[in-house]
């Protein structure tokens, strides 16, 4: 943590990755599937990731895009990426997981949290689901969560920025609060100094044109939703280095 504050970049190729700690990031959360939110990545990418930085490496753990209600199929393939991503040089995991009515899976994440240790847990953004964040706080205080990532159950960390800073003040210091969603350069000062977080989550991507000069207007390789094969969003440097410097700025 450089002058108080601790950047986490979310990734999801070694490119981006590499610039984050270029940038100045604290810490990485290793994901696939940004388009959904984020998905457990491969080990052959957290591999070669780890390879090629030095900062710690958080690890999602999220078997699907959609909702935080997950299978019992679905809970074991949890249990086998959090066992293969501590095996292939995991510094920290995260993930989530909700009941149907709203309310954290006590029973699901105090087995999945016993599958982790005893490397560190952030529980991600699942909890702008919740029906109750005072009361989902408590719970994850109690099953021993290192961090919650939020937007404050709102759209973007800026309009929930209320709601972070009264989790912050509830949690004295019994869990990291991490602000994360739609942080950018314009709003991140804002964003700190509003919700006296130590620690924050971004992406801080850029869109690089593919280097494929020949292109097949005809074919996508994914639903409408999907992103374009020929532009790819990477962690960018620049980015990265002006919201580390806006952070340490504001002490």
């Amino acid at each position: 943590m450089d002058d108080g504050f601790l950047m986490e970049v979310c990734v999801d190729s070694v490119e981006s990755a590499v610039n984050a700690e270029r940038g100045g990031a604290g810490r990485i959360e290793l994901c696939a599937g940004l388009v959904e939110g984020g998905t457990t990545p491969s080990m052959g990418l957290l591999q070669v990731v780890k390879q090629c930085v030095r900062v710690p490496v958080f690890v999602m753990i999220r078997p699907r895009g959609g909702d935080f209600l997950y299978s019992d199929r679905e809970v074991e393939v949890m249990k086998a990426d959090i066992r293969l991503a501590k095996l292939h040089g995991a510094d920290g995991l995260v993930f989530g997981a909700l009941t149907e009515d709203g309310r954290i899976d006590t029973e699901l994440c105090t087995t999945l949290l016993a599958v982790c240790r005893p490397l560190p847990v952030t529980f991600h953004r699942a909890f702008d689901m919740v029906h109750d964040p005072l009361v989902a706080l408590e719970t994850l205080i109690s099953l021993g969560f290192e961090r919650v990532l939020t937007s404050g159950c709102d759209s973007s960390a800026l309009e929930g920025l209320s709601l972070i800073k009264r989790l912050a003040e509830q949690a004295k210091g019994r869990i990291v609060v991490v602000p994360g969603g739609g942080i950018t350069e314009r709003n991140l000062q804002r964003i700190l100094e509003g919700s006296t977080a130590s620690e924050f989550h971004c992406s801080a991507r850029s869109a690089r044109d593919s280097g494929m000069k020949f292109r097949n207007p005809n074919v996508a390789m994914g639903a409408s939703f999907s992103a374009p094969e020929y532009s790819i969003k990477v962690a960018d440097v620049a980015k990265v280095r002006t919201l580390n410097a806006i952070a340490k700025n504001i002490l």
